[in-house]
């Protein structure tokens, strides 16, 4: 019989075959890649010293096509839970010098049992993508891995945080589990992409031709499909992300979001917004400059940054608490609505309800994009889910007009029409069915037509009407907002509304779930 401590030291043995992962040579290769190895990656990730390892111990089963003379230590992933800033999460990161990280039947086990154990502790699940793919020689094996993953992200959604990083390959049926998820953040390393066909069967069945990178590197993701929420430039720079992330959020749907003491006065005065926002309604500003002016120290943590820039959302604290942002960006596009900003929005909208994070929305919003590409790209439906998002939304919503609020536009983007606890307006707010300009052509067609000065009429006309009803006042008259004040006092506002309002208690009609346009 063994001694204990011959048994220990045979733990330990094992335990650094299996940390060597596919090899010297082939670390060497992931090194001359720029890309960090997945032990490395959870070392940068994690408070040093709080990985624990889970499953590490586990092969592969399937012997066919000569797998039975291949040693895959931990099956290419590793897997366990530590902290990030003393708060508890789990991880999983596909090890590519393992047989390129592809996913086989136990390599997908390790992955669902670490979900399965995020899910049972409230804690946030945190993927490290590397992966050649699906494993071929396991058939449909490998297949159910993927299947139990999916599985697994959906029962997860709205529950846990899910936060995928993509830092080498994921393709085919690997880019679903970061898609259910609920951010994707990408590397501009060039051996890093996402996609469901790749070049070669592209070109076999269309003959167009295209490169990786092209097809599904960090740009492809980022500026054009919104599939990529967050840019790095290389491995260490996309963990410190994911680090900066979590820091907003909570553990779980049943969690709080952190509050943390950043020392900025909550009474502080914003008066630059007077120099930000500009006199003639018609010029464009960037709101980012307006939500850092107000933030707690002018940190703002953008969500999609590349992607429908006529709309922005993001993390910040006001008053040291977390809170997600939605703005109307008249930088790009006016601030207009359109297909993809209208995604961009509902999406993060109903993230923040369903981790209690409160939403403060920026609004300057001439209405939604108009076009014939627009109408044909179901702007219908793509801006009801913002209307949807919304209505649906629990948790504190404080919304501030700072210029234009027109049309259906004005209510899609958190009107008290559609819940919002605190709604206040600057006086250059402009609240109306449309634009000055437009209405007055409407309104006062046959005066302009029939006048001997047409034109001087119809400026007289689109004063009178910005006079009558492209201010503030009159919903201010009808109790649509609660108050017009004054710029420099924004932050205050906020925050005091964010005070009385953090006890809000709301609930929805009882239903299995909504059917949200999607």
């Amino acid at each position: 019989m063994k001694k204990m401590k011959d048994l220990v030291n045979e733990v330990y043995k094992r335990k650094e075959t299996i940390k060597k992962m596919g090899g010297e040579e082939r670390i060497k290769k992931q090194h001359e890649l720029g890309k960090l190895t997945a032990r490395e990656r959870i070392e940068i990730l994690l408070d040093k010293g709080s990985f624990n390892e889970i499953n590490p111990f586990v092969e592969k089963r399937n012997t066919d096509f000569g797998l039975d003379k291949v040693y895959l230590p931990g099956d290419g992933v590793v897997t366990g839970y530590g902290t990030i800033d003393g708060r508890p999460v789990a991880v999983f990161a596909q090890d590519f010098t393992v047989m390129g990280g592809s996913l086989g039947e136990m390599h997908g086990y390790k992955i669902a049992y670490i979900m399965d154990f995020a899910m049972k502790m409230g804690i946030p699940i945190i993927g490290l993508n590397d992966s050649g793919g699906a494993r071929i020689q396991e058939g449909v094996d490998a297949l159910k891995g993927y299947g139990d993953i999916f599985y697994r992200n959906t029962l997860a959604s709205g529950v846990i945080p899910q936060i995928s990083v993509i830092m080498g390959p994921c393709a085919g049926g690997a880019v679903y589990s970061p898609a259910i998820g609920d951010f994707i953040i990408m590397t501009k390393n060039k051996s890093c992409y996402m996609f469901i066909t790749g070049p070669g069967v592209i070109k076999t069945v269309t003959g167009e031709e295209i490169t990786p990178q092209e097809l599904g590197g960090w740009e492809a993701h980022a500026v054009k499909s919104g599939n990529c929420h967050i840019v790095a430039e290389d491995d260490v720079h996309a963990l410190q992300l994911v680090r900066k992330l979590i820091s907003y959020l909570p553990l779980n749907n049943l969690d709080d979001p952190p509050v943390i003491q950043t020392g900025d006065d909550p009474a502080r005065t914003t008066p630059r917004i007077y120099d930000i926002i500009p006199e003639d309604p018609q010029k464009p500003y960037d709101v980012r400059d307006v939500i850092r002016e107000v933030v707690d120290n002018g940190e703002f943590f953008e969500i999609h940054a590349n992607y429908a820039p006529n709309a922005t959302v993001g993390f910040a604290r006001m008053d040291g608490r977390s809170v997600g942002i939605v703005a109307n960006n008249p930088k790009f596009f006016a601030g207009t609505l359109d297909v993809n900003s209208s995604d961009k929005i509902a999406r993060f909208v109903r993230f923040c309800d369903a981790f209690n994070i409160p939403i403060i929305t920026f609004m300057d919003v001439p209405g939604y994009l108009p076009g014939v590409d627009q109408e044909y790209g179901g702007i219908i439906r793509h801006g009801a889910k913002i209307l949807y998002a919304y209505s649906e939304a629990t948790v504190p919503l404080v919304t501030i007009i700072l210029r234009k609020a027109y049309g259906g536009a004005y209510i899609a983007m958190g009107s008290k029409h559609l819940g919002a606890d605190i709604v206040y307006a600057y006086p250059t707010a402009e609240i109306a069915v449309m634009g000055p300009e437009g209405a007055a052509e409407i309104v006062f067609r046959k005066e302009i037509k029939s006048s001997d000065n047409p034109e001087e009429t119809k400026l007289q006309k689109i004063a009178e009407y910005r006079e009558r009803f492209a201010n503030p006042y009159r919903a201010a008259s009808r109790g649509y907002i609660d108050d017009v004040i004054d710029p420099k006092f924004t932050r205050s506002k906020i925050i005091s509304a964010l005070r009385i309002i953090d006890t809000k208690r709301e609930k929805l009609p009882p239903k299995k779930h909504g059917n949200i346009p999607l």
